[in-house]
């Protein structure tokens, strides 16, 4: 029923898009015949409008560049934006690219993949030299953009582009009702010249537009933009999962008028009805998550902080999902002795970690280390492919025999594998005593005093 109820929605979903944007041109900007030609890959896409909803015919890589404009940016401010005493928010697509993210829908493989490229990357723009890629789009819109991300990653073909701005972000996740994430720390900020005001608590929360945009704007922690491209990253998968319930449908009208607004794309209608359909049928363990591989620049050696990218990691990753290369594994023979493996503990039980440690030791992971906590208590253990190891992570909960698998880039960056520890392990090293005959919370040990679970 509730795969059945998905397809009904995406349909319709759809329909009703076809319907009401069929009329309304979605190119915002102006792009020259040489700046269009930077995404014509030839082949269609998908199939065209017909008595039945398009399908994606063949891998398409969409960049998506999400802007955030002042009043101070633009020459000719809108008037409601003048005399206010403060930079206001613009609708408009002409400045930095705070999010830069180059997805693939591959219908052969029924995989989406998100890479996400920090906005510090240093790397080489046509017309200003190496700079920050986040530059690209403000001097050079959505076609130099493309050229620089295409030239980074080694000439991966980008099909097409959407840039939405701050607005539409906001007014996107009130349309679809809000988001609920889990808000890591306590996130307080104000900076007056913007009037931008973040005040989150730690914890599980139901976020509007407005206090979504204060999660994904705080970078004042100790892994600055990296740190708002993790957290990016879980809100997307999110909202991933939320967007797809049925209740989405009737909130259709008010996510179409965002669409419409403050969308700039040169997606035809009918391909953007495909990648939705294409979306609303990806099984979470389908959708991957990647973080362009890099480090951060030495405070000595540059002006300015950059995200320094990694070529040879880049290359790896690409040719595993942007290209026909093979996995990890068909490259090299895996050895557990090389896998950087960070464990980030949600437990708070210091024994559960040492357990884990050993038993890693023991099965040949010997560069393991323990990171920071993860904040979040879970219930069910995460193996985070950071790197995009696919291997490694699942070579690790086969061996533990238990978590899930994701790949996404929300670990310890240091590593390849991330195990974010969860209650699970402790259900599993129970049971493991009780068989061994040697049961820690038996009544001989504690004799009849209650069993506090939370102690351990």
């Amino acid at each position: 029923m509730g795969l059945g109820g998905v397809a009904i929605a995406s349909a319709t979903a759809g329909a009703m898009l076809a319907v009401s944007l069929a009329s309304t041109p979605l190119l915002q900007s102006e792009l020259t015949a040489e700046e269009a030609e930077v995404f014509d890959q030839g082949d269609r896409i998908s199939t065209g409008m017909n008595f039945r909803l398009p399908q994606l015919t063949r891998p398409v890589n969409i960049l998506v560049l999400g802007v955030k404009v002042l009043s101070s940016d633009v020459e000719n401010p809108p008037e409601e934006a003048l005399d206010l005493g403060y930079h206001s928010l613009v609708n408009s697509f002409e400045g930095l690219s705070d999010t830069m993210l180059l997805l693939r829908f591959n219908p052969e493989t029924k995989q989406l993949v998100m890479l996400s490229i920090p906005r510090d990357t240093r790397t080489y723009i046509d017309g200003l030299g190496e700079t920050k890629l986040n530059a690209a789009n403000a001097y050079g819109g959505p076609a130099l953009s493309a050229e620089s991300v295409s030239d980074l990653l080694g000439g991966v073909s980008i099909d097409r582009y959407v840039r939405i701005n701050v607005q539409g972000v906001e007014k996107l996740i009130d349309a679809l009702g809000g988001v609920t994430v889990y808000v890591p720390q306590d996130m307080k900020y104000t900076d007056e010249s913007q009037h931008l005001y973040i005040d989150l608590k730690q914890g599980e929360q139901h976020l509007n537009g407005e206090q979504a945009m204060q999660f994904l704007r705080f970078r004042y922690d100790e892994k600055g933009d990296i740190g708002r491209v993790q957290r990016q990253q879980s809100l997307i998968r999110s909202m991933q999962e939320q967007a797809l319930s049925p209740a989405t449908l009737t909130r259709l009208p008010q996510i179409l008028s965002v669409i419409q607004s403050h969308v700039d794309t040169n997606l035809a209608v009918e391909e953007l009805v495909a990648l939705m359909g294409f979306a609303a049928q990806s099984d979470r363990s389908n959708v991957q998550m990647l973080m362009l591989p890099g480090d951060f620049s030495a405070p000595e050696d540059y002006e300015a902080s950059y995200w320094l990218p990694n070529l040879n990691q880049i290359d790896e990753v690409v040719s595993q999902y942007f290209g026909t290369g093979t996995s990890y594994g068909s490259s090299y023979d895996f050895d557990p002795g090389y896998l950087r493996v960070a464990i980030q503990d949600s437990t708070e039980d210091p024994d559960a970690v040492d357990n884990l440690v050993n038993a890693l030791y023991d099965m040949g992971y010997s560069n393991v280390y323990i990171d920071n906590s993860w904040s979040e208590p879970l219930s069910e253990t995460r193996i985070i492919a950071q790197q995009g190891n696919v291997e490694g992570a699942e070579a690790i909960q086969q061996a533990l025999g238990l978590g899930e698998v994701r790949i996404e880039s929300t670990g310890s960056l240091e590593s390849d594998v991330t195990i974010q520890l969860g209650r699970d392990w402790l259900q599993g090293q129970s049971s493991s005593d009780e068989v061994d005959g040697d049961d820690p919370y038996s009544e001989e040990q504690y004799g009849n005093e209650q069993y506090d679970s939370e102690q351990y």
